[in-house]
């Protein structure tokens, strides 16, 4: 390609629209997930089967792609040709949305999570071909431009996607509560992934049908990876038996005995509010009936418990045998031989798992007494502003792109993402929300720019740094309740804001002739955003959603870790980590 080659617009701002679904849809399950759990009366674990179902899909779709590439020996999107992949997975992601439809008409929650499903793997398959495909559109030295523009819209989609899906679900700005919300229409809901679908399908209809936007094909070999290869199916099969226990155990005899109990204690409560008499001792039955409940609970969830941790030892152990099977014999692992890669995967796991898993268990949290009691209806703002915080530290992050210096960056680094909190503000105003709870986030905003300036732009310095404010942010959270726990927990989005572009670059650096291929190991990671929100929310069922947010520690913990490690790992590798540039998009 030629250097001076002009950059195809039209192609570019109609390879954006795909961005941006990634971040509407992803954001607005964390208003879908509270909303589920209430119109099916769902435990906390239930309602994240939302997460599991979407970010699972992206693990399963990107594992399908290796398998085809690796039996094949080419780039399976590349012989397809950019373009036609996109195309194919936003066809997908509107057959998704059609199968999201008719599970919203007949009320079936399973039906919703396959919606979610075949949505997320068109997703997988665009995402796949996205990133290179806008780097393909023009000057390869202004690539990562593209993708930079491509990022900022990915999170204006994360902003705006939980507003508009609270209005779909609740109509209006008007508080509604949790009982209220089993007896709402779905037809809004309809309506929304009609939308959704309808959009889909005009936007592969804009893709195929123009004549600006190039095929995009790549006829790039790829490296031979089967003893990878068996190790992911292998893992993928572990973690099928991992969770069928679980699923089973809500069919289970405990589980039908809680349900009728706690159908039965509902009719008591109603009837003790109702009948004023003092020789109907009401009280005393539901305190029976709840002690049961409680002797049939706790076994029961410390079995699911052990199960789900099963789960998160399969990935780990995986990963860990692929590095250490590699150390002896390099021949069969393609990029896994590689330490930084298997820590970088790992990374990506926790770092996807970490950033959903704040944002979704959030509302449950805001249902608390000491966090505000507010009902599903009234967290769109929160929510909102949590993603809205990746977007502020990615617009940041997108600053070195422009090669300003001096004091023209250090003032770009003070605005942009002041200028970005205003706009989540501005969004959230317009559609009707009571922004004034949120005014002195700033504050958080204003410690994060002092972290970019820390920062100096080096990637495992970064993670370092963002990473040791993500665990401050957490054990404030943690230790504290009230708007200073909530503006630490929404902190957190500030912290995951620009650690994917740090990870990804660490990870992959390198490799040689495996860095596509540890690229698309890395893409299946994001299997963390379907199995660290479900431990989160299993977890809550056990000793409470505040408590549950030791997760949240945890893994922002790892990520500073890696950040150590990767660095003294690559100094072994006579690497300059200090002279690695962060690249990449999620």
């Amino acid at each position: 390609m030629k250097s001076n080659q002009q950059t195809n617009y039209p192609a570019l701002y109609t390879l954006i629209t795909v961005f941006f679904f990634w971040g509407f849809i992803a954001a607005g399950n964390s208003i879908f997930i509270p909303f589920c759990k209430s119109y099916f009366s769902l435990d906390q674990f239930q309602s994240q089967l939302v997460d599991f179902a979407f970010y699972t899909a992206y693990y399963v779709g990107a594992l399908l792609l290796f398998a085809l590439g690796n039996s094949s020996g080419k780039d399976i999107v590349g012989s397809w040709g950019y373009k036609k992949s996109i195309v194919y997975g936003l066809l997908f992601s509107a057959l998704g949305a059609g199968a999201m439809i008719v599970a919203v008409e007949a009320s079936i929650y399973a039906g919703m999570l396959m919606g979610l499903f075949i949505v997320a793997l068109g997703f997988s398959l665009q995402q796949t071909a996205a990133n290179p495909f806008a780097i393909l559109l023009g000057d390869p030295k202004t690539g990562a431009s593209r993708v930079n523009l491509g990022g900022g819209i990915n999170s204006f989609g994360t902003t705006i996607g939980p507003i508009v899906v609270a209005l779909a679900l609740f109509g209006s700005a008007a508080s509604i509560s949790d009982e209220q919300i089993k007896a709402l229409e779905l037809n809004k809901v309809v309506l929304l992934y009609i939308g959704v679908g309808l959009l889909f399908v005009a936007a592969a209809a804009l893709f195929f049908f123009s004549k600006k936007v190039p095929s995009g094909i790549s006829n790039e070999l790829m490296e031979k990876a089967n003893k990878a290869l068996r190790t992911l199916v292998i893992m993928t099969v572990l973690l099928a038996v991992m969770f069928t226990p679980i699923f089973q155990s809500y069919k289970s005899d405990a589980a039908l005995k809680i349900e009728k109990l706690e159908k039965e204690i509902k009719v008591f409560e109603k009837a003790a509010k109702t009948i004023n008499n003092p020789l109907l001792s009401f009280e005393k039955i539901i305190i029976v009936k709840k002690a049961e409940i409680k002797s049939l609970k706790e076994p029961l969830e410390k079995t699911r418990m052990l199960w789900l941790s099963g789960a998160l030892l399969v990935v780990i152990g995986g990963l860990l045998f692929s590095y250490a099977s590699a150390n002896k014999k390099a021949e069969g692992w393609g990029a896994m031989q590689y330490p930084q890669l298997v820590l970088g995967m790992l990374a990506i796991f926790v770092y996807v798992g970490v950033e959903v898993a704040i944002g979704s268990n959030l509302g449950e949290l805001l249902k608390l007494k000491e966090f505000g009691s507010l009902q599903s209806s009234d967290i769109a703002p929160y929510i909102s502003m949590y993603w809205g915080s990746l977007m502020i530290g990615r617009w940041a992050g997108a600053i070195t792109v422009f090669n300003l210096q001096g004091i023209k960056k250090t003032i770009a680094l003070i605005i942009i993402p002041l200028l970005a909190f205003g706009v989540i503000l501005g969004v959230n105003m317009l559609s009707g929300k009571d922004m004034k709870p949120l005014y002195y986030y700033v504050v958080c905003v204003l410690a994060q720019i002092i972290a970019f300036f820390l920062s100096k732009d080096k990637p495992a310095r970064t993670l370092t740094i963002f990473g040791t404010f993500g665990v401050l942010a957490m054990l404030i959270g943690l230790f504290s309740t009230g708007i200073v726990a909530i503006y630490a927990f929404l902190a957190g989005g500030l912290a995951c804001s620009i650690m994917w572009p740090s990870i990804f670059s660490l990870s992959i650096i390198g490799l040689g002739k495996y860095t596509s291929q540890g690229s698309a190991f890395l893409v299946m990671m994001i299997l963390g955003g379907g199995i660290i929100p479900p431990i989160q929310g299993k977890l809550s069922d056990i000793i409470g959603i505040h408590q549950s947010y030791i997760v949240a520690v945890i893994c922002f913990v790892y990520l500073t870790l890696f950040a150590v490690l990767v660095k003294g790992l690559l100094k072994k590798q006579n690497i300059d980590v200090d002279a690695i540039e962060a690249e990449g998009s999620h």
